[in-house]
């Protein structure tokens, strides 16, 4: 295939462009990365109720999409920290029962509107609130400042007080060793699948190698836990956790590897809807689902690790 300058300019400006809202988002302070999450919650959403009306040959009304987006905001709400507060409101304590309350009466408006959707259909688009929004949700969990509260709830003698959440320098640094893990692995794989890939990982998708699939992996393992492994970690962390070396080094690996069967998940959703992209929000590289498929699976095995074995 002869190579396509116009097409590399676009999807390379617009993966710059891209790369620069989500380390924005991120790395610049607790709402950045709370609006920054939303954002792709609802967006999505959106393109997983268009998969589904492919899918099952339905249409979803607008309500009961709203309603099953509001219902999963909920549950990113349930896991936000003490410092997501306006004027002493806790969002987990305060938003999330009348937000799921909005949710719920919308999607009974929306269910008889029109033509009745079926119990499966409806059971399909239920299964975004694990899929999507408990995925999200996990990965504001994984905020630093979540997991000091997390763990101050668990030993009261050690909960400590509100500044600490507020002064913590690198909450971020877990949800960004799961991007880069995902970043890191996407490319090497790409680029040891096109050097020596043979034999084919999937029908599902056909591009994906065995070769390029565990090249991607042990590489994205090796570069990501070698440059998290020499960030330091603030004090207080320290002391609540023991972030070894190696602990990196299995978040890369778990991320990785859940990474790449999220892909090839959203991959057959694709499939079965009979599309090449989920959406067009990136010209070039798709929607919200292609870009963020690998994160859905890659977080809540990322949480596991992190809440239950450290």
């Amino acid at each position: 295939m002869a190579f396509n300058w116009k097409t590399f300019k676009t999807r390379a400006l617009t993966a710059i462009i891209f790369a620069a809202i989500m380390l924005t988002g991120l790395l610049w302070n607790q709402w950045s990365f709370l609006v920054l999450f939303s954002v792709i919650h609802f967006g999505c959403w959106w393109e997983y109720f268009n998969l589904l009306e492919k899918i099952h040959n339905t249409i979803y009304h607008r309500y009961t999409r709203i309603g099953f987006m509001l219902m999963g905001y909920a549950i990113m709400l349930l896991f936000c920290s003490p410092t997501y507060h306006v004027n002493n409101y806790q969002f987990y304590q305060n938003f999330p029962f009348p937000v799921s309350i909005a949710g719920f009466v919308m999607i009974v408006f929306g269910i008889f509107q029109r033509k009745l959707i079926t119990l499966k259909t409806f059971g399909t688009a239920a299964l975004g609130l694990v899929y999507i929004s408990l995925s999200w949700a996990l990965m504001i969990s994984l905020y630093l400042s979540q997991i000091v509260f997390d763990y101050g709830q668990m030993r009261p003698s050690a909960n400590p007080p509100m500044e600490v959440y507020q002064n913590i320098s690198k909450p971020w640094i877990i949800p960004l060793a799961i991007i880069s893990s995902i970043w890191i692995n996407d490319t090497m794989a790409y680029i040891v699948g096109s050097l020596i890939g043979k034999t084919q990982l999937s029908a599902i998708s056909p591009k994906k190698t065995w070769e390029g699939t565990i090249g991607g992996i042990i590489l994205s393992t090796a570069i990501t836990g070698s440059i998290f492994s020499n960030i330091s970690i603030d004090q207080v962390i320290n002391e609540m956790f023991d972030f070894s070396s190696y602990h990196w080094y299995v978040i890369a690996l778990v991320a990785s590897v859940f990474g790449t069967i999220g892909d090839l998940l959203e991959s057959k959703l694709k499939r079965m809807a009979g599309v090449k992209d989920s959406g067009s929000l990136m010209p070039g590289h798709g929607g919200f689902l292609d870009r963020f498929d690998s994160m859905l699976l890659a977080t809540p095995a990322v949480w596991l690790f992190v809440f239950f074995f450290m």
